[in-house]
């Protein structure tokens, strides 16, 4: 009965409204955002990613004016796309790694292996078991990221040695 109603008042509105009129309408609450809504510039997220690689003063400077850059992905083409906190992860630049993390950067299984994280790693794999072949940027591997981590990934590197995985890379295409 409502949706019978609805109908009858979306039909009657739409005729006497006309397109022109329609658009006119709509027009002003499509202009009107609200501060942040807006999308980012693409050459301004390569230049946080690219940044995220070796320069936390020019993160941190970015993040400061344009907060919402902290979970931003940059597309590189082919399916390679990267985060500030990807960047940093595989080239295990872990102070900056901490730092997005603080900021609330989207944590994930990568970052468990560089931060040798075991328990989450061999948690995400047995809920998850084909992530043990995950890619990240790059295709850098679990196994990449494990060894950035250094001694502090031992563990993990060797888990995911002891499951089969032998690549640090594997090609995206």
């Amino acid at each position: 009965m409502c949706s019978k109603f609805y109908l009858m008042e979306r039909n009657t509105f739409l005729k006497g409204a006309g397109s022109l009129g329609f658009l006119a309408m709509a027009w002003p609450l499509r202009s009107q955002s609200a501060p942040g809504d807006e999308t980012l510039d693409k050459a301004l997220v390569q230049q946080f990613v690219g940044s995220s690689h070796k320069d936390m003063d020019k993160v941190k400077s970015l993040l400061s004016e344009y907060p919402t850059l902290l979970n931003a992905a940059h597309d590189w083409g082919r399916g390679d796309f990267e985060t500030g906190l990807g960047a940093a992860s595989h080239v295990g630049y872990k102070e900056l790694v901490s730092f997005l993390l603080e900021k609330g950067a989207q944590a994930n299984i990568f970052t468990a292996c560089l931060f040798g994280e075991l328990e989450i790693v061999k948690s995400m794999v047995s809920a998850f078991p084909y992530s043990l072949h995950s890619k990240g940027p790059h295709g850098y591997t679990l196994l990449h990221h494990a060894g950035q981590g250094g001694e502090g990934a031992l563990e993990v590197k060797e888990y995911l040695l002891s499951k089969g995985v032998t690549k640090t890379q594997i090609p995206l295409y």
